[in-house]
């Protein structure tokens, strides 16, 4: 069976990675939207702006993987409430019109950025803690995709971690000390864990962690393997 899985974001960093390994897999009809159309059979669209043009993409779509938004954690709440709220809100909107059997949506670990200085393990039912409006941006997307859910259509939240760009290599880029480590995501991870979304049954709303098999991570995975059936295959060590 062939999976229509349209995706947000696609010109972006997250988006062309998922993409290309969707593609590389089979089994799955791509539609692609971002701001930019600067990548192959990506479709411009601002959907910061609602527009029936852009939303009938929306139609006969299984899947909806939502990565469309500002990605700096240092955004303004200007920003942040026009990228990232009104932005996700539109396609909530779309997905919920037009029924599509799934979201998913690219949520951060930022939403709970205020552990940093704790201790123990982070799971994904702990009360939520950001520190800024992009962390706030993201948790409000989460809930959002909680009515979703309340109206039949199947949500994920996804609560990503540090994803680097290239092959997704943990080097000298992967910054922010103890914390940026013990969340390092691999690339093969970052895409696993999105074609998993896609393929998990009976899931009606949920929100999990998404990081790679870290020693010594706080980051729990245990919902994240038992939900979607999840198996990292990459780890870095998060001591020192």
């Amino acid at each position: 069976m062939t999976r229509t899985v349209l995706i947000t974001g696609a010109a972006g960093r997250i988006g062309r990675k998922v993409a290309a390994h969707l593609e590389a897999r089979g089994g799955y009809a791509l539609r692609r939207l971002d701001v930019r159309a600067d990548a192959p059979d990506v479709v411009a669209a601002d959907l910061a702006d609602w527009d029936e043009g852009w939303a009938g993409a929306f139609s006969g779509v299984d899947t909806v993987l939502h990565l469309a938004a500002h990605p700096s954690p240092e955004i303004d709440w200007a920003t942040a409430q026009r990228l990232n709220l009104d932005l996700t809100y539109n396609v909530l909107h779309a997905a919920g019109k037009h029924r599509v059997r799934r979201v998913v949506f690219a949520s951060s670990n930022w939403v709970m950025a205020g552990y940093r200085d704790q201790t123990g393990p982070l799971t994904p039912d702990m009360a939520p803690l950001p520190v800024n409006p992009y962390g706030v941006s993201k948790l409000v997307g989460e809930r959002a995709g909680r009515s979703l859910a309340d109206r039949g259509i199947s949500f994920i939240g996804l609560r990503i971690g540090y994803s680097v760009s290239g092959e997704g290599r943990p080097a000298s880029e992967l910054k922010m000390g103890l914390w940026g480590r013990q969340m390092w995501l691999s690339d093969r991870d970052l895409c696993q864990g999105f074609e998993r979304s896609i393929l998990a049954e009976g899931v009606g709303f949920t929100v999990l962690n998404l990081m790679s098999d870290n020693p010594g991570m706080r980051w729990s995975l245990d919902e994240t393997r038992r939900v979607l059936g999840y198996e990292p295959q990459d780890g870095y060590p998060a001591e020192g």
